[in-house]
């Protein structure tokens, strides 16, 4: 599609971008820590790998927007023939949509694969006019539901501002909640802790004791730290836990190996080793002053070892590397309680079919507010001292 000397195409999967145009849109200001989840090398690593791809039921389909002058804009997106890997649930459309007699599937998705975490997805050169540019993203994502014989576009984990900018151009709106953890210059876990309340500090307290009495010790990896031999029994532990938790999951070995080697440096593996054996990990990914964490997984139970890789290392890792925040993924109000806060986050819908998008319209509009008054009953019954 071309007007007023805008090209808006469908550039496949990533490797037919190339590293340099796709990170152009998705770092346009060159930062040395980027967005660790909108950068060429976590595509490039997803679907190469075998992970994101057609017989996954993620068929890239990638949309570029280019001037004279080459790609400017750029939005991550899938042709997919289910809603699995996205933490925006949407079964019960499709449900309604296929006994009402319509299709719902192939779908087109605007996310990162596997991913529950807010970021850019309408992705702009420094040089491109950017209103212009998002503008003609959205609407030749749009467009492209007619093209692909899809029955809509879902762009999940926007920002705020593309949310904004989306609805204004007739996308549909739809909020939901995380749990984040503020560094408010804390100097220490202890300082963090000194803000609790009394009950609550003792907890958390009384928590990480249990696991460091059953003898279990801490790593912290990155970059060129982390071998093969890491990864191999991380991978152990996500298939075990992953298996028994989803049935398929959905990364593969290489992947590991890919993001290890292509962007290790943004790469944080959190390591349980008790008697000289590793028994579970966290993988998290640093960026843009955050910790992100992704995925976890365990061969030896130990009450509380969840919680100590995955939430309490996290906080300890960002106080001693000065970093803002710490996103520990989706869902999980027992977060809440161990000092992670809820805030919203951000979906934009295009529905095809009239009837359909009416009837999603109606219940969005109730599930924006039962969301806002969710985040607001949950953030009063936090841990921290009352002021």
């Amino acid at each position: 599609m071309t007007k007023d000397g805008i090209t808006a195409r469908i550039a496949g999967p990533a490797a037919a971008i190339g590293s340099a145009s796709w990170n152009a849109c998705a770092n346009p200001e060159g930062s040395g820590s980027p967005h660790p989840f909108t950068r060429y090398e976590f595509f490039e690593a997803l679907e190469e790998s075998g992970s994101a791809t057609s017989r996954t039921g993620w068929r890239p389909c990638h949309l570029v927007i280019e001037r004279a002058d080459g790609v400017q804009g750029l939005m991550p997106l899938y042709l997919k023939s289910h809603s699995r890997g996205e933490y925006v649930f949407d079964w019960g459309w499709a449900d309604a949509f296929e006994r009402a007699g319509g299709q719902y599937y192939p779908k087109l998705q605007a996310c990162v694969p596997f991913t529950p975490v807010t970021g850019k997805r309408l992705l702009v050169t420094r040089s491109a006019p950017a209103e212009e540019t998002r503008n003609a993203l959205l609407a030749a994502g749009a467009s492209a539901v007619t093209q692909l014989d899809a029955s809509s576009l879902h762009i999940t984990f926007l920002t705020a501002e593309e949310w904004r900018v989306a609805a204004s151009l007739g996308f549909l709106q739809r909020t939901d909640q995380q749990f984040h953890w503020e560094n408010r210059g804390y100097a220490s876990f202890d300082d963090f802790l000194s803000e609790l309340s009394s009950s609550k500090r003792k907890n958390l307290r009384k928590e990480r004791a249990a696991v460091f009495a059953e003898g279990v010790e801490f790593e912290w990896l990155s970059g060129p730290d982390i071998t093969e031999a890491h990864w191999d029994r991380f991978f152990a532990f996500y298939m075990d836990t992953g298996s028994r938790k989803w049935g398929s999951p959905y990364l593969t070995r290489e992947f590991f190996s890919r993001v290890g080697q292509s962007m290790g440096e943004q790469v944080v593996l959190i390591l349980a080793k008790r008697a000289g054996r590793y028994i579970a990990g966290a993988l998290n990914f640093v960026g843009e002053g955050a910790l992100f964490g992704r995925n976890w997984g365990c061969i030896e139970s130990i009450p509380f070892l969840h919680f100590e890789t995955c939430y309490y290392q996290a906080i300890e890792y960002a106080i001693t590397h000065g970093l803002s925040r710490v996103e520990a993924g989706a869902q999980g109000e027992h977060k809440l309680l161990r000092g992670y806060l809820p805030v919203p986050t951000y979906s934009a819908h295009s529905i095809a079919h009239a009837g359909l998008r009416r009837a999603i319209a109606d219940y969005l509009k109730a599930e924006r507010a039962s969301v806002a008054e969710n985040i607001e009953a949950l953030a009063e019954h936090g841990p921290f001292k009352k002021s």
